[in-house]
């Protein structure tokens, strides 16, 4: 639900926790969890931390799930199919 929020554009971390019930240190736990992963960035302003996704990750993530849904000559599934004939009916 926070990559969704973020979705939308910069969140402050106290918008984010006013959407939550949880305590504001078990938002940062949640928090740190997403920037460690490269999935979000934050930036400190004053007291507050504001949140975005990070546009690059994401983008690589999307390229990363095309390619390996989309069909190629070199796939793993093509060459199980062919090991598969005879024993799965698809003679």
């Amino acid at each position: 639900m926070i990559v969704d929020m973020l979705s939308c554009g910069e969140l402050c971390a106290c918008n984010i926790l006013e959407k939550f019930q949880m305590s504001q240190s078990t938002l940062s736990h949640h928090m740190k969890t997403l920037c460690e992963c490269g999935l979000v960035k934050g930036r400190e302003e004053g007291k507050w931390i504001y949140y975005t996704l990070d546009a690059e990750t994401i983008d690589k993530t999307k390229r990363f799930f095309q390619d390996i849904t989309s069909d190629k000559e070199n796939c793993i599934c093509q060459e199980s199919a062919n090991n598969c004939k005879g024993f799965c009916g698809n003679e």
